[in-house]
């Protein structure tokens, strides 16, 4: 094995491992012992447990990030929101121990892995987008951010209760997290449908 596969190797023997037990559960040497190696070759490509985690928390950030980068192709505010709520459950669908990793508590003094973290960033990308659409509706546009971090927020913790639940359909959940945000609690829809799914 070449010292990039080996460590492609160790990379996703430790991703199952944060997945499964957690940063906290998880050690070199389990690691070490599912790759066949020594604990030497493991701190030879990663210093330790921390940089193995950074490396696994910023490969499923990247990843995440670049599914909502795609997702949000319509110009319609109403269109985009739907797009970011299927980007995030089609992410979670496709990789959902990257996503138990990203949603479990990041080890102490660690930049990377926090949930909050992401969902902030991730927000930060989209505001502007309101921000837009405050102005085009006399709503002052300063407020942008913290409305970005409300929706984002919002479909962020219903992905969290949808990785074990996985009913109803991530269509049916998309369309109600987005009934939710676009009407607000008072002017609800009663059978709610996405309008980008036809």
């Amino acid at each position: 094995m070449t010292s990039a596969e080996r460590r492609e190797q160790l990379i996703e023997i430790a991703r199952g491992l944060f997945a499964e037990r957690g940063f906290d559960g998880t050690s070199i040497e389990e690691i070490a012992a599912r790759a066949e190696v020594s604990k030497p070759v493991v701190y030879e490509h990663f210093g330790g447990k921390e940089g193995i985690y950074a490396v696994v928390v910023d490969r499923e950030v990247r990843r995440l990030l670049d599914m909502m980068s795609a997702a949000l192709t319509a110009g319609k505010p109403r269109a985009l929101l739907e797009q970011a709520a299927i980007a995030l459950l089609d992410y979670i669908e496709q990789s959902s121990d990257g996503f138990r990793i990203l949603v479990r508590d990041s080890p102490v003094g660690s930049a990377s892995g926090s949930f909050v973290s992401i969902i902030s960033h991730v927000a930060s990308r989209v505001e502007h987008i309101l921000a837009g659409e405050f102005s085009n509706r006399g709503f002052d546009p300063k407020n942008a951010p913290m409305y970005a971090q409300m929706l984002v927020g919002m479909v962020g913790t219903t992905g969290q209760w949808w990785l074990d639940t996985r009913k109803p359909h991530k269509d049916v959940v998309a369309a109600h997290l987005c009934n939710l945000a676009w009407h607000g609690l008072s002017g609800l829809e009663k059978d709610p449908s996405l309008i980008t799914r036809g």
